[in-house]
C-alpha cells in the first residue's frame, strides 16, 4: 500500500493500461490511445491495471497512496534523499537527491544535511528555505499526511534549524537508529518550491505564509484544491516549477500520463529519453494485448501466463520478474459495527489465517512468482529482521483446526455457516461484544480488473467456507477501494466496509528499514483498519531506536502471532516484459519506477 503497494502503498502500488493506436482495435479491453515507442526518443510503459494516476502534489493523502503517484512525483520534484534499490540493493542514491550529505551527531539527537547547487526549472536556487517549506506544511498539517505516524515524522523533529542556503540542522526529541531516520524518516522530506508555492489563493505568492501555523494550513487547502484539478496539470503553472528530470506534458482523468524531460534540470539523473508515455489499463488482459500488439516498450504479464511467455520473447522482449520489499495483506475493520467485535478475538483472527493455505495460492494462483508471507517483515528476501516465530509460520493450514477453534469458543454451525451460540467473555464463549446469533459472515472490497486477484479472493472464498465462514466479495477499481475503506470510527457511515483488499499488485512496499508505525502503530497513517495494540506500540517504537536486530526481530515474531491482518503470499511485483534495447536500470524492490534511469542501449 510505497504506499496498496503503497508503498506510498507506498506503494507503494502500481496501474495499467490499455493502449490503441490509430486503425488498431484490441477487442474486450478499454484503452487509451498510444503506441510503442518508434524511436530512442520515446518509451511507452503498462501501469498496472486500474491502479490510475490521481494525484501530482509531492505530499501523499490517505485518498492517494498509489505507488504510481510516488514514482511520477519523484521525476518531478526530488525528494532530499532519494532512498531506493535502482541500483539493485536498496541505500541512499544520491544522483537523484536534493542532499549530498547528512552528518549525525554523536549522540544521535541530530542531523546536519547538505544540499548540492541545484536549481528549480525557473532558475531559482534550491535553497533551505525550501526545506522548511515543507517542514512547516506539514507540522501543520500532519494529520491529513498519508506518512504521518503519532511519535513519529514531524512529532521526532523538535526544529529545524537553516545554518545558511545550503545546510541546515535538524533535531530530535531523542535519539535515534541513524540508517532508520535517513531511510524512513529523511527520505520522506521533498523541497517544494517555495518561492512559487508558498500562496493562499490563486493570486501572486504570499511571501512567508507558511510560517504560522494557520498560514500553512491555508496554504496547504489551496495546494491540495489545485491537485485535484486532474486535467489542470499541464497548464497548471504550479506544476511547472520543478527540480526532478521530467515535466508533466499531458495528464488525463482516465490515467493516461506523459513526461517530457525537463531541460533545466541540473542534478545527476538527466533523462536519457525525451517521452515517456504511462498507459493506463483496465485489465491485465488488455496490457497483454497491446504488448503483443507491438504497442508497450515495459510491460507485464500475469503470473498465470508464464507459460506463454514464447509469444514475448518471440516479439522481442526479455521477461524480467520485478521482486519486491514489500508483503501482502487483508486489513480488517476492527471498528465495523457489525463484524468489529469478532475481528478483536485473537482466536477469531487465529481460525481465519488457519483458512487460507498459502502454499496452494502460491503453486495454483502465482505460479510460483510469490512467497508465502507470514507476518510483518517481508520475506522474499533474506534478512536479518524476519524472526524464525515468523518464518517458521505461527498458523499452518488446518480448516478442521480452525473448525475446532472457533467450536471452542461458542461457534456452532448452522447451514454451513458458523454462529454464536455461547456469547460471554469466559474462555469457551464468544468474546466480548460479540451478541448470541452473530454469523460468521464476512465481506471483501477487492480490486476489479486482476485476473491474479480474482483466483486469490474466490480460492480464499473456498477455504473459508469449509471452516464454516461465508465471505462475499465485491469489486471496485483500487483507487475506490482505498477512498471506500478507510479509518473511521463504528458510528461513522463510512465505516460498513469490513475486509480490503488492494489487489495483488497492492501490496506494502516498505522503506530500507520495515517497521510498521505507519500500519500498525495506533492511529498509524495508513492502519486502515484502527488495530490498536499497546505491546504492538512498544515493540514498533523500539525498532525506530534500538540498533539490536533483537528490536526488528521482537516486533516480526509479536505481530506474526497477533495478526492485524490477514498475511497473504507476497507475489513478485511483476513479470516485467521488456524491449529488448531497452535498458540502463535494475528493477528498483521499493517499487518506484525511475524514468530518467530508462536508455535504449540497442538503438
Amino acid at each position: 500500500m510505497s504506499s496498496a503497494r503503497t508503498k506510498a502503498l507506498r506503494r507503494r502500488t502500481p496501474a495499467a493500461v490499455a493502449a490503441v493506436s490509430a486503425g488498431v482495435l484490441l477487442a474486450g479491453c478499454n484503452g487509451a490511445s498510444g503506441g510503442s515507442s518508434a524511436s530512442s526518443d520515446s518509451v511507452t510503459y503498462a501501469l498496472p491495471a486500474n491502479f490510475t494516476p490521481n494525484w501530482i502534489l509531492p505530499i501523499g493523502t490517505a485518498a492517494h497512496l498509489n505507488t504510481n503517484n510516488v514514482s511520477i512525483a519523484q521525476a518531478l520534484w526530488e525528494p532530499l534523499v532519494a532512498y531506493d534499490g535502482s541500483t539493485g540493493k536498496i541505500g541512499w542514491n544520491k544522483a537523484a537527491s536534493l542532499a549530498t550529505a547528512a552528518d549525525f551527531a554523536r549522540d544521535g539527537r541530530s542531523v546536519t544535511v547538505t544540499l548540492g547547487n541545484r536549481h528549480w526549472s525557473d532558475g531559482t536556487p534550491v535553497t533551505t528555505r525550501d526545506v522548511e517549506f515543507w517542514y512547516n506544511l506539514i507540522k501543520a498539517n500532519k494529520g491529513q499526511w498519508a506518512g504521518y505516524s503519532p511519535g513519529k515524522a514531524p512529532d521526532d523533529w523538535t526544529s529545524l534549524k537553516t545554518l545558511d542556503a545550503h545546510r541546515f540542522t535538524l533535531t530530535f526529541d531523542r535519539a535515534y537508529n541513524a540508517q532508520w531516520m535517513l531511510a524512513n524518516q529523511l527520505s520522506q522530506i521533498t523541497p517544494l518550491p517555495q518561492h512559487a508555492w508558498d500562496r493562499t489563493g490563486a493570486s501572486a505568492p504570499v511571501s512567508d505564509a507558511d510560517r504560522t501555523p494557520a498560514g500553512a494550513q491555508q496554504v496547504w487547502t489551496y495546494l491540495n484544491t489545485a491537485a485535484k484539478n486532474i486535467s489542470g496539470y499541464a497548464r497548471d503553472p504550479l506544476w511547472k516549477t520543478l527540480s526532478g528530470p521530467y515535466a508533466v506534458k499531458s495528464f488525463s482523468t482516465a490515467g493516461k500520463v506523459v513526461l517530457t524531460a525537463n531541460k533545466a534540470y541540473d542534478g545527476g539523473e538527466k533523462a536519457h529519453i525525451t517521452t515517456v508515455d504511462l498507459l493506463p489499463f483496465t485489465t491485465t488482459a488488455a496490457e497483454e494485448n497491446a504488448l503483443r500488439a507491438g504497442q508497450v516498450d515495459y510491460g507485464y504479464i500475469d503470473a498465470t501466463d508464464l507459460g506463454q511467455k514464447e509469444s514475448f520473447t518471440s516479439r522481442g522482449y526479455t521477461v524480467k520478474p520485478w521482486t519486491g520489499w514489500a508483503i501482502t495483506y487483508m486489513p480488517y475493520n476492527f471498528n465495523n459495527p457489525a463484524m468489529g467485535a469478532v475481528f478483536k478475538q485473537l482466536y477469531a483472527r487465529q481460525a481465519i489465517q488457519m483458512s487460507v493455505d498459502q502454499d496452494s495460492l502460491v503453486k495454483a494462483v502465482f505460479n510460483g512468482t510469490a512467497v508465502p508471507g507470514y507476518g510483518p517483515v517481508p520475506q522474499a528476501q533474506a534478512s536479518a529482521f524476519v524472526s524464525p516465530a515468523q518464518k517458521d509460520n505461527p498458523y499452518p493450514f488446518s480448516t478442521d483446526k480452525a473448525r475446532a477453534l472457533l467450536t471452542a469458543h461458542g461457534w456452532s454451525e448452522r447451514g454451513g455457516v458458523m454462529v454464536c451460540t455461547r456469547p460471554g467473555t469466559a474462555p469457551s464463549r464468544c468474546g466480548a461484544g460479540v451478541a448470541a446469533g452473530t454469523p460468521f459472515r464476512m465481506q471483501v472490497l477487492s480490486q476489479s480488473g486482476s485476473t491474479v486477484t480474482d483466483n486469490m479472493m474466490s480460492a480464499i472464498q473456498s477455504s473459508l467456507s469449509k471452516t464454516g465462514i461465508e465471505l462475499s466479495i465485491k469489486k471496485a477499481p483500487v483507487n475506490s477501494v482505498l477512498s471506500q475503506t478507510p479509518q473511521c470510527t463504528p458510528e461513522q457511515s463510512a465505516c460498513t466496509w469490513q475486509l480490503s483488499f488492494f489487489g495483488t499488485a497492492g501490496s506494502w512496499y516498505f522503506p530500507a528499514f520495515p517497521t510498521g508505525d505507519s500500519l500498525f502503530q495506533s492511529k498509524g497513517g495508513s492502519n486502515f483498519g484502527s488495530y490498536s495494540d499497546p505491546r504492538a506500540d512498544r515493540l514498533i517504537g523500539a525498532t525506530t531506536t534500538s540498533n539490536s536486530p533483537g528490536a526488528m526481530q521482537d516486533y516480526s515474531a509479536y505481530l506474526a502471532k497477533n495478526l492485524p491482518v490477514i498475511w497473504l503470499p507476497e507475489p513478485d511485483y511483476q513479470i516485467s516484459v521488456v524491449k529488448n534495447g531497452l535498458g540502463g536500470f535494475a528493477q528498483d524492490s521499493l517499487a518506484n519506477f525511475h524514468p530518467a534511469q530508462w536508455k535504449w542501449t540497442g538503438r
